[in-house]
């Protein structure tokens, strides 16, 4: 392989020559794992206090709500205050949080309610805090690079969604669910260090007031961009459907043999798609050369909904007395799921950064954040729903084939998705 081919197949680094970009993405690598371990540690607690995917189903709500108000909220502000002070804000709640979140479970509380109420409140800060990180890149980076720089962020995020799980596996029988708490609120200060550290990013529109007026403007813009709305709706189809997370604790133990406590395969069957994604990251150079980015958008989806297929169907033939290989086929299916789900991500990431002006970039990004955390979250209630009712081998591949079946309906609907390419609307 020739040089050139080498550097068009592997992810593109300019972004990270920027020293501000830099520093963010440096400290995303330690934050994200510790963000990780409290991914696996909330669903593990809820179900090891219940005994229920039902009740881990129910995380969906109650990470919904705040998601939705304080995502639109949030995107409102980013418009209107000065980012760095914003970010520094929301980041200062997510490590006071998950300080309360290591508190309740090192003192053994074992209230569901209460577990579920401090999920609540840090996803609100997170729901602040992500549209508020989306809309300072382009603020740092050149518009030719945002795929790239993209292609990065969800790099890293996902190299830490495959170590944070996998480092749970570990910890939950040795040292104990409460640690990933606490790991968690230590490793949130990188991320602290790196946004102190930005220059001041003051408001560049007119908008003065982050009311309901703000919000209402960027819905009534969305209305008017066919392919930022087209993106939005294809991907709730392949979240809401297809996002089979919540079945993860009572698969581990009622399908491959873990304790009720958690183990091995509770670690592995999170970290999978991120271990997917991780290599969709890796080979993304090719991602700046596709002009067709609807296509591909869709294409991606479509192959994420037949990946879930495959992964309810691997988990129907297996049990604790089937030996390992079934386990495997499962995983190799939601890492496969995983890496067109990254690349998906960064296409629509760009198209909403390039289309969107600097001065709705919040707003869009708000309802973007509200879309791509929001959706699983009411995927977790269905999946939950829908195990409690049908088995989780039922739920999963049942969710799969509604996301081949809506992504084609969503088409039908809005045909300038297809049509889309860079530079044009």
């Amino acid at each position: 392989m020739t040089e050139l081919k080498r550097r068009r197949l592997l992810a593109d680094t300019t972004p990270l020559r920027e020293p501000h970009y830099r520093r963010l993405w440096m400290a995303g690598i330690v934050t994200v794992i510790g963000a990780q371990l409290s991914v696996v540690a909330v669903p593990q607690q809820v179900y090891e206090i219940t005994g229920s995917s039902a009740y881990v189903g129910l995380t969906g709500v109650f990470g919904l709500v705040p998601l939705v108000v304080f995502g639109l909220w949030g995107g409102a502000l980013a418009d209107v205050m000065d980012r760095r002070r914003l970010i520094t804000i929301t980041t200062v709640g997510l490590i006071v949080t998950s300080v309360l979140f290591w508190l309740q479970a090192a003192a053994g509380v074992d209230n569901v309610w209460l577990v579920l109420g401090l999920f609540s409140l840090q996803q609100a800060f997170f729901a602040v805090n992500q549209p508020t990180r989306a809309a300072i890149i382009p603020r740092l980076i050149p518009g030719d690079q945002l795929p790239a720089a993209n292609s990065l962020n969800m790099t890293v995020v996902q190299f830490g969604a495959i170590a944070g799980p996998l480092l749970a596996g570990v910890l939950i029988p040795t040292v104990g669910l409460p640690s990933l708490y606490l790991i968690d609120s230590i490793a949130l200060l990188a991320t602290l260090w790196a946004v102190i550290a930005l220059p001041k990013l003051p408001p560049t529109g007119h908008t003065t007031k982050a009311g309901i007026g703000a919000v209402v403007d960027g819905f009534r813009y969305l209305s008017t961009q066919k392919v930022l709305l087209a993106s939005f709706v294809v991907d709730i189809i392949a979240m809401v459907f297809g996002m089979p997370r919540a079945l993860f604790p009572q698969i581990a133990h009622e399908t491959f043999g873990d304790p009720v406590s958690g183990g091995v395969a509770l670690g592995l069957l999170f970290a999978a798609m991120s271990a997917g994604a991780v290599m969709g990251g890796v080979f993304s150079g090719w991602l700046p050369g596709v002009r067709y980015q609807g296509r591909a958008v869709v294409a991606c989806i479509v192959a994420w909904g037949l990946a879930m297929v495959g992964f309810g169907v691997a988990v129907g033939f297996a049990s604790p007395a089937s030996g390992p290989a079934l386990m495997w086929i499962a995983l190799a299916f939601l890492a496969f799921g995983g890496a067109v789900d990254m690349i998906s991500a960064a296409f629509r990431s760009t198209m909403l950064q390039q289309v969107a002006p600097d001065e709705m970039r919040g707003r869009l990004q708000g309802v973007f954040i509200v879309v791509v955390a929001g959706g699983p979250r009411i995927g977790d209630v269905l999946h939950g729903v829908a195990a409690y009712y049908a088995g989780t081998a039922v739920a999963a591949a049942g969710g799969g084939i509604l996301v081949v079946i809506g992504t084609v309906l969503a088409c039908l609907a809005f045909p300038i998705f297809l049509r889309y390419r860079v530079g044009r609307s």
